[in-house]
């Protein structure tokens, strides 16, 4: 936010210097049409400028035949607004209903409508939103060390769950109250955000891997939230969730590292195999934790294969997201 204050007195002081050496008349409107031109991304700023130089175009047209048939008065405004508004929705220029009546009141304010005067206007537009756009396109501030830092919380909040899977596992009666599920989920959906904007800034070769990283993650928090449904049913001490609190114990170190380590899912593997050698459940009990703590691991299996589908990709200019685990 405090970087398009920046920009937007830049664009608005650029709009009104040029207005002013080129003579047009009203620098202080280009001035204020480069304040509502200023956006967020460079995409959005394409879209959005001109949407409001085609919306002005389309008041213009509007008011210059209701100021020509009925005259400059103050209720032919309220005649502008019920015709052009509908009209510059229907047409897809929502964005420029406040540009557009800025043009608009401006020749209302004249009591005039000739060449001059519509000339003057398109002018305007040209230079307010045109200075608007090219502070926007010239510089947008990278998001990749953002996005870094949003990945490390991400990461950090994901190995603290699988810590407090591990206690719980080994101990049914530990109580957690789940506050890092919280905190990665709002930090997953802040660097969804992030990444979003960082797309809308990259206009000719948009770079997807932070937004399939925080994809990845946001399915990988699914499920673990499915993996929480199945450990509530852990509710007597086996020694075969101790062997599964081990394999959580090693992946909140291997979600950590850079790259998609390999070493859990070797221990699942093996942890795997030794569960078909054991023997069957006494009783009904038993029975119940064990068919547990199984589809538990089973679902790890599945978290790990998302991991393992989003690899890194290879390193280019800037640093990518790393899958982890």
């Amino acid at each position: 936010m405090g970087f398009r204050i920046i920009k937007t007195a830049i664009a608005t002081l650029m709009a009104i210097l040029v207005s002013d050496a080129c003579g047009v008349t009203g620098p202080l409107s280009a001035g204020i049409l480069a304040v509502l031109g200023v956006d967020v991304t460079r995409k959005r700023s394409l879209k959005t400028v001109s949407a409001r130089f085609f919306a002005s175009l389309l008041g213009l047209f509007f008011a210059c035949i209701l100021f020509e048939l009925l005259g400059f008065h103050y209720w032919v405004l309220a005649i502008y607004i019920l015709i052009a508004f509908p009209a510059i929705t229907r047409a897809n220029f929502k964005e420029g209903i406040v540009t557009s009546s800025v043009v608009v009141f401006r020749v209302f304010g004249s009591a005039e409508v000739s060449t001059d005067v519509i000339v003057t206007q398109v002018e305007l537009l040209v230079i307010g939103l045109g200075s608007a756009m090219l502070v926007n396109m010239v510089y947008m501030p990278p998001a990749s060390e953002q996005m870094t830092s949003i990945r490390r919380r991400v990461d950090e909040q994901f190995s603290k769950i699988f810590r407090q899977i591990a206690l719980t596992l080994r101990d049914p009666s530990y109580v957690w109250d789940g506050h890092e599920l919280i905190a990665a989920g709002k930090a997953i959906q802040s660097g969804k955000e992030a990444a979003s904007r960082e797309m809308e800034n990259q206009v000719l070769h948009p770079d997807e891997s932070w937004t399939i990283y925080f994809y990845m993650r946001k399915e990988q928090l699914e499920s673990i939230q499915n993996m929480l449904q199945l450990i509530s049913h852990v509710y007597q001490k086996l020694p075969q969730a101790d062997d599964v609190a081990e394999l959580f114990e090693q992946l909140s170190r291997d979600v950590t590292e850079e790259n998609y380590t390999g070493r859990t899912e070797k221990l699942l593997v093996a942890l795997e195999k030794e569960f078909k050698e054991m023997e069957l459940p006494a009783t009904r009990e038993e029975f119940e934790v064990r068919s547990a703590i199984l589809q538990l691991i089973r679902e790890l299996g599945q978290y790990l294969k998302i991991a393992k589908k989003n690899k890194t990709p290879a390193p280019g200019k800037l640093r990518k997201p790393s899958a982890g685990s």
